[in-house]
């Protein structure tokens, strides 16, 4: 009996770590692909990630590809940031040139593929909305995907049982409903450093790294200080490693433009899985 397999490359930017395949062959609908997300991201039982990402072309013509993502449980994502990287990576090693441009859902996004990081650019312009919730004051930055940011001490980043829970009850709140939002916990080391750990809806757990909430905990750091005009180069530390986040903002408007995320994306091992 022969099986029917998946060939997949496994990559991580980060310590965000993703399973991606070419599905121009393969031609997965988006119901397969959230119905197997479950199968191939646990950790157990699968191949294990934080999420898995397709690669085909794009019939509408707007962008040169499309990344379909899917959460481990099969939920769909707004954006995912570190993905992307791992994603443009993907696509260079399948012919794609160093620089080109992808759709997720509606938005066109470019990357840029240099020998030690990949640049992703947004097209997003957002703001800063200050809210509370449980008594808790929060930072709600929308990044192309839902997040908030919560101020925290450096040593508390380390008490991930009781970052867990909270994130966990924040994620979850009526206020967000009926989608949730990530949740990050930040500590500014200096004026343009910070340290972040985020709870990721869809992983329901802390990761090693986000690259949408890095650009939502950069600019929100940027908001604490008292938002001063300019463009900016913010570099977060995640458990992963580091990423840098390049934004500008306008006083006028209270907006941020001009979005980049600077990370690593490297390639792990490749595989057949089982269908």
């Amino acid at each position: 009996m022969i099986k029917q397999t998946l060939i997949f490359t496994k990559m991580q930017g980060a310590g965000n770590d993703f399973i991606l395949f070419d599905n121009r062959g393969v031609k997965m609908t988006e119901k397969e692909l959230s119905n197997l997300a479950p199968a191939l991201c646990n950790r157990k039982f699968g191949v294990g990630a934080d999420g898995i990402i397709a690669l085909q072309f794009d019939e509408t013509k707007e962008a040169d590809l499309v990344m379909l993502y899917k959460n481990p449980d099969g939920s769909d994502a707004g954006m995912c940031g570190n993905g992307a990287r791992c994603f443009a990576a993907f696509a260079a090693t399948l012919g794609s040139p160093n620089k080109f441009t992808f759709r997720v859902h509606e938005k066109v996004y470019r990357a840029s593929v240099k020998k030690r990081s990949v640049v992703i650019y947004f097209p997003l312009e957002t703001s800063v909305i200050e809210e509370t919730v449980a008594n808790e004051a929060i930072l709600n930055i929308y990044t192309n995907t839902e997040h908030i940011v919560c101020p925290t001490q450096t040593h508390l980043l380390d008490e991930e049982q009781d970052l867990v829970a909270r994130g966990r009850y924040l994620r979850n709140h009526p206020k967000f409903s009926p989608k949730g939002t990530n949740v990050n916990f930040v500590a500014g080391v200096d004026k343009n450093t910070l340290c972040l750990q985020t709870y990721e809806r869809g992983v329901e757990d802390l990761t090693l790294a986000c690259g949408t909430g890095a650009i939502a905990s950069a600019l929100g750091w940027h908001h604490l200080q008292q938002a001063s005009a300019g463009s900016f180069k913010f570099k977060i530390k995640v458990k992963g490693g580091t990423l840098t986040v390049h934004f500008s903002f306008d006083t006028e408007t209270k907006t941020y433009n001009n979005i980049k995320l600077e990370g690593p994306a490297a390639f792990v091992f490749e595989g057949q899985f089982y269908l």
